[in-house]
């Protein structure tokens, strides 16, 4: 997803937390499992961080709100550490 679409979405996202004050989440970020796992691991640590920070820029409240980074630990593909996947697949 590029920037334009990420911001779309996080922006839906700001929607539905200012319409429920009540509600809080934790955003979570994954990646594939091309790189290290501890490469993975740390990058979707920071994507969840600057959703978190976009989305606490727009007025919401920064203990409603948790980032975690699940790098390739949740995989939705069969594309695991040593299984010879194409960019497709992944």
């Amino acid at each position: 997803m590029n920037l334009a679409g990420a911001a779309v979405e996080l922006n839906e996202l700001v929607k539905i937390m200012t319409d429920n004050p009540t509600i809080w989440i934790e955003l979570g970020s994954h990646t594939d499992s091309r790189g290290k796992d501890s490469y993975n691991l740390t990058l979707s640590q920071k994507r969840a961080e600057s959703a978190v920070q976009y989305i606490i820029s727009k007025g919401i409240d920064k203990n409603r709100i948790t980032a975690k980074g699940y790098g390739e630990t949740q995989l939705v593909n069969k594309c695991a550490n040593g299984i010879n996947c194409s960019d497709e697949e992944h």
